[in-house]
């Protein structure tokens, strides 16, 4: 017998989802992952794709027996068909922490561009609402703070993160044309920085990295002199955002910042995830990479008009949750180590 998902919706907004079929592709992911978890408590149907590079299979554990809920291993850069009806999108498909999306650099900007059109392909044949998840990474290493969506960015088209950012902008384009040429119903979402439950142990991601090293009794470690600032979104406030967009009028159809616009140094994160952990952390400082941005703060004054929405978690709550469930996936994997040796 399939089993039924015990959450209820959060947000009054996933009602939206009653009796829809919501494709979100990049669905074993750490936000995809909450999305698809998200539809179903509002009554709709998933289509989860995925090609588990950076997915995994046991973020969607609770999900596989859903009636709800199929899954489809699938790479995004090549068109995919749908049988039936398809109400929505979330293209949620691409590695977003630069270890990650620069292991093929190629294949990243492939997902961001042929990986789109696909799928904005599908949308127009489906007459499917379609979200794609752009970044902040547009913005590049900004010179305003904080940025608003009608910001340029300082964007290096030649360095090492390249393929991510570039990748995203270009996706942009390509999704503003389908909306002006073809009538497609788009949204964009430019996330920030976000954590949370289910992000991998191995992201490479500033507070993953920051958790698993204290965990671990390791030194921190810290790129540059830990001045440059990040504005930290926990996952449930940001898919409370990326809902509200998909939910929202048609005439909402250019870029909406989604993230916490309180900043603070990576030298504050470091010292606040040490005393959420009852630690002094020792730390280490190692060159800052290339192109890395030295601010980030976004101005989220569409996503407050637009769509009545900004953060609530405060970063203090959200890294004890964050805490909590890395320190379990680490207990976890030491037993599984143990069994085997």
């Amino acid at each position: 017998m399939k089993g039924v998902l015990t959450v209820v919706p959060r947000d009054a907004a996933e009602k939206g989802f009653n009796g829809k079929v919501v494709m979100v592709t990049g669905g074993a992911g750490f936000l995809g992952s909450h999305i698809c978890e998200r539809v179903i408590s509002g009554g709709g149907r998933v289509i989860c794709v995925d090609n588990l590079e950076t997915g995994r299979l046991e973020n969607i554990t609770a999900l596989a027996s859903h009636p709800a809920f199929s899954f489809v291993r699938h790479d995004v850069i090549e068109p995919i068909e749908v049988e039936g009806r398809l109400d929505m999108i979330f293209n949620m498909a691409c590695a977003a922490s630069p270890p990650r999306y620069q292991l093929d650099p190629v294949h990243t900007f492939k997902t961001s561009v042929l990986g789109v059109m696909n799928l904005l392909d599908l949308a127009r044949k489906k007459g499917a609402r379609f979200l794609q998840a752009s970044t902040s990474e547009v913005y590049g290493d900004p010179e305003v703070s904080p940025q608003r969506e009608d910001y340029r960015g300082s964007v290096n088209t030649q360095g090492p993160r390249s393929c991510y950012d570039e990748g995203k902008r270009a996706a942009e384009t390509l999704i503003h044309d389908y909306h002006a040429a073809y009538g497609v119903r788009t949204r964009i979402a430019r996330i920030f920085n976000t954590y949370g439950p289910r992000m991998r142990p191995d992201d490479g991601r500033v507070v993953s990295n920051f958790i698993i090293q204290a965990l671990k009794g390791e030194p921190l470690t810290i790129y540059g002199d830990g001045s440059q600032t990040r504005s930290f979104c926990y996952v449930d406030d940001m898919v409370d955002g990326l809902i509200r967009l998909m939910m929202a009028s048609d005439s909402v159809s250019g870029p909406v910042n989604l993230g916490n616009p309180t900043e603070f140094t990576i030298l504050e994160l470091a010292e606040l995830i040490g005393a959420r952990l009852g630690t002094r952390p020792r730390i280490v400082f190692q060159d800052l990479p290339v192109d890395d941005p030295r601010q980030r703060r976004p101005d989220i004054t569409r996503a407050r008009i637009l769509l009545g929405w900004e953060p609530k978690v405060p970063l203090h709550e959200g890294l004890d949750r964050t805490i909590s469930y890395f320190a379990a996936e680490l207990g976890t994997k030491a037993e599984a180590e143990g069994s085997i040796s």
